[in-house]
């Protein structure tokens, strides 16, 4: 055999697994959320550093087709019926309607939820343990953050009597969420006020009502609709210094006063594992729903500041962290 024929079959042979290589497709994500990337960015952020852990990369072998509703809940059925039409392999569902969008819209698609609704009740799993289906993910669905918050606001002003608490009535915790919350404005006896949290809630109207005492609070929930009002929040209780705890750190970080409860940042890092996971050949139906690896209590001491008030040694003594 000649040395031309040897350096051509080794050539050739040589190529054989790049070429194989370059044939593969590239997976494609798609990446349906509740807000807009303005309000997620964070998320987003902890999202790419576990993909980027597990191997994947956005600019080098995945491909992520992004789809916001900014608050619309509306688009969501269409907007994960698109990602579908694009060939998507895995859905990661950024918030409950989301996640229940992607679940109607298909029942064989990996589906990996950061969601604040009971999985099992809800019907994306049939089991914590063993979801089932093609349903996995992250579940914040803790009934008593809102009486922790509560329990806060109460450490901050021991004169608190009175709280109006958003709450989505839809919710299908919203009954024990209730209890809880009652439950504790016992404890530290004050009078709560439900306030519905929807697309048509009128917040200028509530926080007015709560501005005319001086012994009132507002509490919000986890809610993707009222994740996506965060600036008009902040704005409406930084006008009239209304004493206010929310649901994530973003508020705080954007200037509201407190948030306590489950780190997005993290449960989105859990959620990208899952994602990576099942790129690599894992099952939705194999892998366990999990629950918030961290729960943090934030508070903005600018904003503290500007409202005259002093954060107790004792609270101060259990914020996870504080924003300047």
């Amino acid at each position: 055999m000649t040395r031309r024929k040897i350096l051509n079959l080794l050539g050739g042979a040589a190529s054989w697994p790049f070429t194989a290589r370059a044939q593969q497709p590239t997976p494609l994500i798609g990446f349906l959320h509740n807000a807009s990337f303005a309000d997620a960015r964070s998320e987003v952020f902890a999202f790419w550093q576990a993909m980027n852990h597990a191997g994947f990369n956005e600019h080098r072998n995945i491909k992520i087709d992004y789809r916001w509703a900014e608050g619309n809940y509306e688009l969501l059925p269409l907007l994960a019926m698109d990602l579908l039409r694009q060939g998507v392999e895995v859905i990661l569902a950024g918030g409950d309607s989301s996640a229940s969008a992607a679940k109607r819209a298909t029942g064989s698609t990996p589906i990996v939820f950061v969601s604040s609704i009971d999985p099992v009740s809800s019907g994306f799993a049939a089991r914590l343990d063993h979801p089932g289906g093609n349903m996995t993910g992250v579940s914040v669905a803790f009934t008593d953050f809102l009486a922790k918050r509560l329990e806060f606001l109460h450490q901050l002003d021991p004169q608190l009597t009175n709280v109006t608490a958003l709450l989505n009535p839809t919710d299908t915790n919203f009954a024990v969420q209730l209890q809880y919350l009652t439950d504790e404005a016992t404890r530290i006896g004050a009078q709560i006020r439900i306030a519905d949290a929807s697309s048509k809630t009128d917040f200028e109207a509530i926080v007015n009502q709560i501005a005319q005492r001086r012994d009132t609070a507002l509490l919000v929930a986890n809610d993707g609709f009222l994740n996506s009002q965060q600036d008009r929040l902040i704005s409406l209780t930084a006008r009239y210094a209304i004493l206010a705890a929310f649901g994530n750190r973003e508020f705080v970080e954007a200037g509201g006063l407190m948030s306590y409860g489950p780190s997005l940042i993290a449960a989105y890092r859990q959620a990208g594992d899952y994602v990576g996971r099942i790129l690599k050949g894992e099952k939705s139906y194999d892998l366990p729903i999990q629950h918030p690896v961290e729960f943090e209590l934030v508070i903005n001491l600018k904003t503290a500041k500007s409202m005259h008030l002093e954060i107790p040694p004792a609270l101060l003594a259990s914020v996870d962290d504080v924003i300047q």
